[in-house]
């Protein structure tokens, strides 16, 4: 199978995503100025870079023109991954993937120009389910440049350019917004997971994951008392994505006191564990991740009471 597109190139562009402070459980607060991340992030809500002065914000770093036409999926199957579970992949074993910005009801990308560069869309033709993959869910959406993409339980498919062989899934997360497809068009996932729950990690111990089963962390610059506020704006809000909004009923293991989402002065609603603003990081890839511990000396991954885990005091 040819991969020439996945070596293709971008051009820089797209620009933070602005994002202010407000209270734990109320509606105000005021605006922070953005803080010491721990590390640089690409603007554009497509993903990161972490390459110093290089990065377009879509997950993938280069200078060059288009990429070549994406290829046909081919025989549509299923590869058991330890840390995602199932996970579709084309006939040549290269992973599959969905973005969050899309829809499913009614099929729709959002995903053009420099994204599908970094993201090559499926083609619909040539798409065939073997087993494991349900023929029915199989569909397709037409682009803005009139192209059809195939679509997975109503939700546009997509390469990723920095997976360079089978079985790899360096897209997973990427931006907080692109996640490995399962097979019914799903986030791929090991187990249906509550909003919020309780994972031991070998070497942190007790830790809070989200419902993808992603690492959740606190920043040390935030504050929790006597309100919420969150010191993670701009480019840092694309570094590490917010955690929205969970049900109390839908957590297990945390800590109910101070389990309760707050507004940001933009709009967003952000979630807290004992009134700590949580996020999560894009650097994590799966389930399992923790690369975001400790980052700058001020991220840390979460304990059920809220506390930073291995953070000085």
């Amino acid at each position: 199978m040819k991969t020439s597109w996945r070596s293709a190139s971008l051009v820089a562009s797209a620009a933070a995503v602005l994002a202010l402070t407000t209270a734990c459980g109320q509606e105000n607060g005021t605006a922070t100025g953005a803080q010491n991340v721990g590390a640089t992030a690409q603007a554009g809500g497509y993903g990161t870079s972490t390459t110093a002065g290089a990065g377009n914000g879509y997950g993938a770093d280069s200078d060059a023109s288009a990429a070549a036409k994406p290829e046909a999926a081919g025989a549509l199957s299923v590869d058991e991954s330890a840390k995602l579970g199932k996970v579709l992949t084309d006939g040549a074993g290269f992973t599959l993937y969905r973005f969050d910005k899309d829809t499913a009801e009614p099929p729709k990308s959002s995903c053009d120009g420099d994204c599908a560069k970094a993201w090559p869309p499926v083609p619909a033709e040539g798409a065939e389910a073997t087993t494991g993959v349900d023929k029915a869910l199989l569909g397709e959406v037409t682009r803005t440049d009139g192209t059809k993409q195939l679509t997975i339980g109503g939700w546009p498919m997509y390469r990723y350019v920095k997976d360079t062989k089978a079985g790899d899934t360096n897209g997973q997360n990427v931006g907080g917004t692109w996640f490995v497809s399962a097979p019914d068009g799903k986030k791929a996932t090991l187990a249906s997971l509550p909003g919020l729950s309780v994972r031991k990690d070998p070497k942190l111990g007790d830790i809070v994951v989200d419902k993808n089963g992603m690492t959740v962390y606190r920043f040390m610059k935030d504050q929790a008392w006597p309100v919420s506020k969150s010191a993670c704006t701009g480019a840092c809000l694309e570094k590490w994505p917010a955690v929205a909004p969970v049900d109390e009923a839908d957590t297990k293991g945390v800590k109910k006191k101070g389990l309760m989402p707050f507004t940001r002065p933009d709009g967003v609603k952000q979630m807290t564990v004992n009134c700590w603003p949580i996020y999560t990081f894009s650097g994590d890839s799966a389930p399992g991740d923790t690369n975001g511990q400790g980052v700058g000396g001020t991220w840390y991954a979460v304990s059920p009471d809220g506390k930073p885990v291995g953070a000085a005091k």
